[in-house]
């Protein structure tokens, strides 16, 4: 059998059709390679108790514990027995609890006294944690005593005296089960292909892949396991690096235009007219971007900004700059929203400098259109035009921008705002259309850690901007526990009505919009248990504002925004309310990026805790534009000790994006560097973590530059080819390809 077909062999034929099932459908595990890439979390010593004090709820886990106490109890007027065992390991205590005829085993199995390992997902009931049937094994008992079952029995006493690993496992499918069908599968390592080319290995003092993985499974000592984990980390960080470094490489042989900057142009004549001068971190940034336009491949670069630093600014000036060189830009929004927002923000910069050919415009201007699929035809069939004469230097747009019928005179520049919201198809659809590949800006308002930048936007360089332009104001944020405290929130609405007293704005955002949505949730809510708060159906926007213009807020002027608003309705919404006409706006998220509104100085976040720090952040920063401080109130319900709050205390505690997004990303670990996390496969990253594991990151980018520089191919490394196959499926090839 050759060397790859060995791994690539299906679990169903050595560990049987059943085991198979359940590894696939729960874990994502179909071959031997999977398997044997399905690390241990974690490691027990015999001996040595798991801390029951950090237990995490919800999740099935593993744990090996002292039987404190065992007593049963009798209820329904004796017919019915309910079993309850107390475990400790000096940290905590967890109970077991057993029904029925199910008592009599383990009441005879695990007296006081006794240790076992306990496998189960972990409840609350009463207040105390619970684990309600779990799977266990007794451990350190005297041979020919009863255990839950003969093949855990042996996988545990076949680890007497050892560490013993625990796997991530899930329901039906234990960590000592998995212990086992990894003891059918170990001896095929020595199949696996290695992808650390050799000088590389020696240079570092790794040991072999089959190594690495025997000593990450069956570790001897501690030792063992370190050893194995830097290499398997150094695996993973050095094939992805070597992936974007290849990216990097082809870009690098694509030809562009060279836009250079020409005196005397619009760019000039609008630097001449600004109102302020240019922060120390726009002017570096733009020196940048100038000297990536200015050669003769395109330009990747991802401008990373906190919110409100002048991104849009620093864009526009390099928009001017290739239509000086006789270039087109496009910059493509997420949302119409946004795109009116920017086209109406950039015209008012530039002034008669955007009204190109029109009655009125400066000598030497340029045209700006906007271009999103709600416009009527006429206004449509003018800016189609505008684009492929070439009269429009600037256009701005939705994905409409993407359609076949959009031609351009000569595409030089494309920005891509809010990077997220958009799919790579699309960023690649509106790239082919210049006759040689445009330059490509991306900016992001969603701050994000230099690592994970090196390995998310790794084909990309980046610049950021973290200075805030001055008379930003500071915004102050705090979490109002509304069920703890429901005076609280009483004080959250005084507080908006205090700002609108001023003169000011408000928003309340709401994870739901309501109306047709209602009943399902509703449903949804009837089944779940009475305690869960979780469970409730989200505040939605139509029933708060409902509630708000009847309630502690009547007599304000409210008014509503979401996604199912229509286009033009949103935009005349929008714009009463930048024209102070609206005292508050109940919204969604659609106001999360790019709003300005300096008026506005509150912001009231209902069901906070359903939203993710990022966006928490994101949306905090529509407040605070002005002169006059900002206000951001985050609502819960909820309870203090629960993780959700603690992420909240993190938001409210700090306004350093970069912080935020070092908290979200430890809290969400990494999903799929790769971008597979959109449609919900496991992360490709089972050993390095993204924030922890800068060094090997770092190191790793070097070393996979030099490889490519040296052999773009890698005719010489047919493993590492191999490897790279097996990262970049289909799916991820094309992230990359169009990234």
């Amino acid at each position: 059998m050759d060397r790859v077909s060995a791994l690539d062999e299906p679990l169903k034929k050595t560990l049987g059709p059943a085991t198979a099932k359940v590894m696939a459908e729960h874990l994502d595990l179909h071959t031997v390679g999977d398997l044997l890439h399905h690390y241990p979390r974690r490691y027990e010593e015999r001996g040595q108790l798991t801390t029951l004090s950090d237990l995490p709820l919800d999740e099935d886990v593993t744990v090996v514990a002292q039987v404190a106490d065992s007593r049963v109890h009798t209820f329904n007027h004796g017919r019915g027995q309910r079993l309850e065992i107390t475990l400790t390991d000096g940290t905590g205590r967890l109970q077991l609890v057993f029904f029925g005829r199910g008592i009599h085993k383990p009441h005879k199995e695990l007296p006081p006294g006794s240790r076992g390992m306990f496998a189960g997902k972990v409840s609350v009931f009463n207040r105390k944690l619970q684990l309600a049937h779990p799977t266990y094994v007794p451990l350190g008992r005297s041979t020919g005593e009863a255990a839950e079952d003969d093949d855990a029995t042996d996988a545990v006493d076949g680890f007497a005296g050892k560490l013993i690993p625990i796997y991530p496992a899930c329901k039906g499918l234990e960590s000592w089960k998995i212990t086992k069908a990894l003891d059918a599968v170990l001896p095929r390592a020595v199949e696996a292909v290695d992808p650390l080319p050799q000088a590389l290995r020696e240079g570092r003092g790794f040991a072999s892949l089959p190594e690495a993985l025997l000593k990450v499974h069956r570790p001897e000592t501690k030792a063992d396991i370190e050893d194995a984990r830097q290499r398997l980390k150094w695996d993973e960080a050095f094939v992805l690096q070597v992936a974007l470094a290849r990216r990097r490489y082809a870009d690098a042989q694509l030809p562009a235009v060279a836009r250079r900057p020409v005196a005397g142009g619009v760019l000039d004549a609008f630097d001449a007219k600004l109102p302020f001068t240019l922060t120390d971190g726009q002017l570096k940034v733009t020196a940048e971007i100038f000297a990536d336009l200015a050669t003769e491949h395109p330009m990747h670069r991802l401008l990373q900004g906190e919110v409100g630093s002048g991104k849009t600014l620093v864009a526009l000036r390099a928009m001017l700059n290739v239509v000086d060189a006789g270039g087109q830009a496009a910059m493509l929004a997420p949302t119409e929203v946004l795109a009116q927002q920017h086209h109406r923000s950039i015209t008012e910069m530039m002034g008669e400098l955007a009204q190109g050919g029109m009655l009125g415009g400066a000598e030497g201007a340029t045209k700006v259109v906007l271009l999103t699929g709600s416009m009527g035809a006429a206004a449509r069939r003018q800016a189609l035009l505008d684009l492929v004469t070439g009269e429009a230097g600037i256009v701005i747009g939705t994905h409409a921008l993407i359609e076949d019928k959009v031609r351009f005179h000569d595409l030089g520049l494309v920005v891509v705002d809010e990077q997220h919201r958009f799919g790579v198809e699309q960023r690649d659809a509106l790239r082919s259309k210049g006759k040689q590949p445009p330059h490509l800006l991306v900016m992001t308002a969603t701050p994000i850690p230099r690592t994970v930048a090196m390995t998310v936007f790794g084909d990309l360089e980046t610049s950021v901007l973290d200075q805030l332009p001055a008379g930003r104001s500071p915004i102050a944020s705090h979490v109002v526990p509304a069920q703890d405290k429901p005076h609280f929130l009483a004080r959250a609405w005084e507080r908006v009505r205090e700002e609108v007293g001023k003169g000011h704005q408000a928003y309340v955002v709401c994870p739901r919009i309501g109306d047709d949505e209602d009943e399902k949730a509703r449903k949804k809510a009837k089944a779940a248990p009475e305690d869960d708060a979780e469970k409730r159906p989200p505040l939605a926007v139509l029933e708060v504002a409902e509630q708000l213009t009847k309630g502690p807020l009547a007599g304000l002027r409210i008014e509503v925004l979401h996604g199912r608003v229509q286009p033009d309705d949103k935009d005349a919404t929008m714009r009463r309310f930048a024209a102070g006409e609206v005292d508050v706006l109940v919204a969604t998220t659609v106001i999360e990026v790019g709003v300005n509104v300096p008026n506005a100085t509150a912001m009231v976040i209902m069901d906070a805790d359903r939203f993710g720090v990022s966006q928490l952040h994101q949306l905090r920063g529509r407040v605070g534009r002005g002169s006059a401080p900002g206000l951001c109130l985050l609502v819960t319900d909820m309870p203090e000790a629960s993780p959700a709050r603690a992420r909240l205390g993190a938001v409210a505690a700090t306004l350093d994006g970069f912080e935020l997004s070092r908290i979200d990303l430890e809290q969400r670990r990494e999903g799929d560097v790769l971008g597979q996390a959109q449609s919900g496969v496991r992360s490709s990253l089972r050993m390095l973590a993204v924030i922890e594991d800068e060094e090997v990151i770092a190191a790793a980018r070097e070393e996979a530059v030099t490889v490519v520089a040296g052999d773009p191919e890698l005719a010489g490394y047919p493993e590492l080819l191999t490897a790279l196959d097996a990262l970049l499926d289909t799916e991820r090839e094309q992230y990359l390809d169009k990234g």
